[in-house]
């Protein structure tokens, strides 16, 4: 079986025995009581010494965020559940590490779109009330840059809504992350099937109040970003059967060390335990197979039109045509409103540097067969491959 010890991602955790700063801003800053206190009861409390701090910090801040939520419910609650979303949204979807982050950037960059930024994600019960006062206070506890890739961070960019649904107390497979020595958390809202008709309405109704308070603050399209959305198109398209589909794929010989790199850095930094990763690259692998069995069942449903795919070496290879592509496969409109923008942000990425991993022959053996399918479906090669992150 294949070992996190043989990929070389030590990069990925501070030194051992590195203290943690309970004061710094965690994806769980913004939850609310029940999704906090929730989440612990259900792991009974399993609360590691070196993370009491941040726990305790959290605790807090989950009765301050409820107390937002609730003046923000009496202020605006009317007006957003009276909002309506200027039109169905915009998905990115793909595995982890396949290059969703830098499409969502990408498409954000139209003054026609809207997205969930990093505070709006980490806030989403009081965002609208509470902004433009914390984003100023915040700004500097965030890093510049994400740990795991070296991209540009901040309060301001494009993130996951799936952040914004954890903080509001729903359920999801990211709360894997805070007790990660645990079996994994919420496997079934991975794909939402198997849950009862109540849990997926729920579900559904939380995702579509936080779009409308995204709406009220904006009124354009939104642009989101969630690698789980993958294998959520047909409860999506329950929701928005006009929305628009970025399907994104990447060489499996790059995507397995990297989501472990990826879900290393996170346990350590995001999580409550310090993290033993045992189990990690069996949840990597068996996760991949479980998207794509059902996003495969489901791709059919998407109209022309509608759906577009894209290559991560294609898009880094050449940005410009690529999204130019994009925007006339799914009927995006001008794509000449967008181009100045979009160039300035493929000049300001020109010094990147992407990650390298040493993935050893077994290692690669394994990525070949496990991924066999969505090698041999996307085109790659897992024989023989460059290891750029």
């Amino acid at each position: 079986m294949t070992t996190v010890s043989q990929i070389d991602t030590k990069r990925a955790e501070p030194p051992s025995g590195s203290p943690d700063r309970p004061w710094i801003p965690r994806f769980w800053s913004g939850i609310n009581i029940s999704g906090w206190y929730g989440l612990l009861w259900r792991n009974r409390f399993a609360i590691g010494p070196r993370s009491w701090g941040m726990a305790a910090v959290l605790s807090l801040l989950a009765v301050f965020n409820s107390v937002l939520w609730l003046i923000q419910e009496l202020v605006l609650g009317r007006r957003i559940r009276r909002t309506q979303l200027v039109a169905d949204p915009i998905f990115v979807i793909g595995h982890w590490r396949s290059g969703t982050t830098l499409l969502h950037e990408l498409l954000a960059l139209d003054p026609r779109h809207t997205y969930p930024d990093t505070y709006a994600s980490f806030a989403p019960n009081h965002f609208l009330i509470s902004g433009w006062l914390f984003r100023p206070l915040l700004k500097y506890l965030l890093p510049a840059r994400r740990p795991m890739d070296n991209m540009p961070a901040g309060w301001d960019r494009p993130q996951e809504d799936e952040f914004a649904l954890c903080n509001m107390g729903e359920r999801s497979p990211y709360l894997t992350i805070t007790f990660a020595n645990r079996p994994p958390q919420d496997q079934q809202y991975l794909t939402l099937e198997g849950l009862p008709p109540a849990a997926v309405q729920r579900w559904q109704q939380r995702l579509l109040w936080f779009l409308k308070c995204l709406t009220l603050r904006r009124p354009k399209r939104i642009v989101l970003k969630s690698p789980a959305h993958t294998c959520r198109i047909r409860v999506l398209l329950e929701m928005f059967p006009n929305a628009k589909f970025v399907h994104i794929v990447r060489d499996p010989l790059v995507l397995f060390p990297s989501t472990v790199n990826l879900w290393k850095r996170l346990y350590w930094d995001q999580g409550l335990q310090t993290p033993r990763y045992e189990g990690l690259e069996e949840y990597i692998f068996q996760t991949l197979v479980q998207m794509y069995e059902v996003f495969w069942r489901d791709q059919h449903l998407l109209r022309p039109g509608q759906f577009c795919q894209v290559r991560y070496e294609d898009l880094v290879e050449d940005p410009i045509g690529q999204m130019r592509r994009v925007y006339e496969e799914l009927e995006l409109g001008q794509f000449e409103q967008v181009l100045p923008a979009l160039e300035r942000f493929v000049a300001s990425q020109a010094d990147y540097k992407t990650n390298r991993y040493n993935v050893l022959p077994q290692v690669r053996a394994a990525i070949a067969q496990r991924w066999a399918a969505y090698a041999e479906r996307y085109g790659y090669c897992t024989a023989a491959s460059s290891l750029a992150d």
